[in-house]
């Protein structure tokens, strides 16, 4: 049942941002194409005015394959109308056998305990903020604008906002605890590193409830490996909830012709009301 019960909150939250955005049909500027007019995403990694890569565009992060999501889920079909979903999404251990997972005792009885009561305790189940990484991982789209000193990450999922400052200023001592952390960027090669701190401890790390502190720190590289494909590689340090800093990296594609739409939680939720709670 607790597996049900997962199965149908992801659902309920992964469904309509992608679903919604598919109507929405308007030919980007500037994307190569072929003589038929379709976009070539295979194309050379654009480059902006300073010769670094051009990271804007509408990403989404990719599925897992249908074996990953049937091991983690045991429901996990695409019968229930949803974008299959990233296996990090679901669950952001998923790189690790159960008994070899890099989590702190106090924090797997936190997850357990959780488990036991998901539908009542889960942020996404009361329309809260995902947070990070969630929300960079949700079956949805979201849109990179850089500019000189500062990129934006604008995410369709509650019509939410990042600012990753490239200006070079450091991260602050003492930030203000927030969902999506304070961020810096610098560049590595063609790889735009983003540091991230200050993030409040009532953020999930993926949907299936693993925890984190304040003390969490997220270290994401972006790559871009040519104009419609990106490797995003982000390091979880959290000394507090696990005993090492661990790697996920997920690949991301653009999505062409298309664009965001507003979303709220809060307006377009149903289904709570139908959920389990003990």
């Amino acid at each position: 049942m607790r597996n049900r019960n997962l199965w149908i909150l992801i659902a309920l939250v992964a469904a309509p941002a992608f679903v919604r955005a598919q109507w929405l049909h308007n030919r980007t500027a500037g994307i190569p194409r072929s003589p038929e007019g379709k976009p070539n995403l295979s194309a050379r990694t654009p480059r902006a005015a300073d010769g670094r890569p051009n990271l804007s565009g509408l990403w989404q992060t990719d599925s897992a394959p249908p074996e990953v999501l049937a091991r983690l889920i045991a429901e996990a079909t695409n019968g229930v109308g949803e974008e299959p979903l990233s296996q990090y999404f679901i669950n952001i251990l998923s790189d690790f056998k159960p008994d070899e997972a890099p989590i702190r005792p106090a924090a797997a009885a936190l997850f357990l305990k959780g488990a036991k009561d998901f539908s009542s305790v889960s942020p996404l189940s009361h329309c809260l903020p995902e947070g990070m990484p969630l929300v960079e991982m949700a079956p949805a789209p979201y849109k990179i604008v850089q500019t000189p000193g500062l990129t934006l990450m604008l995410y369709e999922r509650d019509t939410t906002f990042r600012q990753v400052y490239t200006d070079g200023r450091k991260l602050p001592d003492d930030p203000q605890p927030s969902w999506l952390g304070y961020s810096v960027g610098k560049w590595d090669g063609d790889t735009l590193v983003v540091n991230t701190i200050g993030f409040t401890d009532r953020g999930w790390l993926d949907a299936r409830g693993h925890t984190h502190s304040e003390a969490l720190r997220l270290t994401e590289r972006f790559h871009r490996l040519d104009f419609g494909h990106m490797e995003v590689q982000l390091t979880v340090d959290d000394p507090q909830t696990y005993t090492r800093p661990f790697i996920i990296r997920i690949k991301q594609r653009l999505l062409p012709d298309t664009d965001l739409l507003e979303s709220f939680c809060a307006e377009n939720e149903k289904d709570s009301h139908h959920l389990e709670v003990k």
